[in-house]
């Protein structure tokens, strides 16, 4: 830990954000606290800067061209009496904040770390806002079936939802030694879209939605020897993301089939491309949706070529850019963007972002009670998954 921190100090003073003497001073403050508490606390700059440098190093994300534009909430002492409530009440003031009335915020609220013995807070859930995912007896999944196994284990909390395509699942907060505790969101901040197409009046039939921008929550903050196990960050969508991605894909919502029945394509042969063309219209009818409706979306083309700005404008700084091609590369015209014919490196450097394992994998879930909208339950495990 004591190396670490020293490492963030000397790259935050390399990037000119204080002065060598101030770092070194630093450091000695941190080495004394170490010692004497096996722990550190950061500061309010060495946070938000050095939150700012982990999103800069992930290798995962298109949209690291805004990342000085990154805004962290020091949400370090929410819930500090040991109340999940008041977690709870933060994460919704983050999904509010981020909504912003559609002009979308990159926004981080960064919660308690673990210490020494003692993990930090963390929620199951990948993303603050996801749809359930309810299986069928014939293996079926009615809504998303990414979230088949997240949804079982909230229903043997005690969870019961609506059972349609979009149910919003719960929020399943987790302090250290103790259970979890069910909360649902209120309305407002859950914002979404319903997706119609300019051409097409048919896809207003299909009932199409998505929610309005995402906040990954499953993934540790791992900055200057100490891990933030709750760290939501938001953004805005590429509409590749929704369109070519989760609406689309076999394996989530698998919409392809409708929209291409719906535009009278022949869809029982390969060679009539009937699938790639209702890709395109369904990423289109995202893209108009979201403009409609005032909400802030990119399009992959302008993403990617922020990508290689700000590619070309670390390398200016004498920096690297670590990146996963597979990840960069979008789901549909990925040889039209001019990211296609590059190749990155996806190291991993920290400060950056971790996956954390599924909780509901490293433990057993047993029943529980529930009260004013919130649900406790014995026998869980500790652990995160991410994507």
């Amino acid at each position: 830990m004591a190396e670490e921190a020293a490492d963030l100090v000397r790259q935050l003073a390399g990037e000119g954000h204080f002065s060598a003497e101030a770092a070194d001073r630093r450091i000695g403050e941190i080495a004394a606290e170490l010692a004497l508490t096996g722990s550190y606390r950061q500061s309010t700059q060495e946070l938000l800067l050095g939150s700012r440098i982990a999103w800069r190093n992930n290798p995962q994300c298109v949209g690291k061209f805004y990342w000085k534009g990154l805004e962290t909430r020091d949400c370090r002492d929410a819930g500090a009496d040991g109340d999940e409530g008041e977690l709870f009440e933060a994460l919704v003031d983050h999904l509010r904040q981020a909504w912003n009335g559609g002009k979308v915020r990159l926004l981080l609220s960064v919660f308690a770390p673990s210490g020494p013995e003692r993990p930090g807070p963390r929620v199951w859930n990948g993303q603050l806002i996801r749809y359930a995912g309810y299986r069928r007896h014939d293996g079926s999944v009615l809504g998303d079936p990414e979230t088949v196994e997240l949804t079982e284990a909230v229903l043997r909390l005690g969870w019961r939802g609506r059972g349609t395509e979009y149910d919003v699942l719960p929020l399943v907060i987790q302090r250290p030694g103790h259970e979890p505790r069910l909360f649902d969101l209120p309305s407002d901040a859950v914002p979404e879209v319903r997706i119609s197409h300019p051409e097409f009046p048919f896809f207003e039939q299909l009932g199409l939605r998505w929610h309005a921008f995402p906040t990954i929550s499953n993934q540790v903050l791992e900055l200057g020897g100490l891990r933030y196990t709750l760290a939501p960050f938001s953004a805005w969508y590429t509409c590749t993301e929704i369109g070519a991605r989760n609406l689309s894909d076999t394996n989530r919502y698998d919409k392809l089939p409708l929209v291409a029945r719906g535009m009278g394509l022949d869809t029982g042969r390969d060679r009539t491309l009937w699938r790639d063309r209702a890709l395109l219209e369904l990423t289109a009818a995202v893209l108009h949706s979201y403009d409609r409706d005032g909400v802030a979306i990119i399009d992959h083309h302008f993403a990617t070529k922020q990508f290689v700005r700000h590619e070309e404008r670390e390398h200016k700084s004498g920096r690297t850019c670590p990146a996963d091609w597979s990840a960069i590369v979008p789901a549909t015209s990925g040889s039209t963007t001019p990211v296609w014919q590059r190749r990155y490196e996806a190291t991993r450097v920290r400060p950056n972002f971790a996956p954390h394992p599924a909780p509901w994998q490293s433990g057993s879930v047993a029943g529980a009670s529930s009260v004013n909208g919130a649900s406790s339950v014995n026998g869980a495990g500790a652990g995160r998954s991410g994507q």
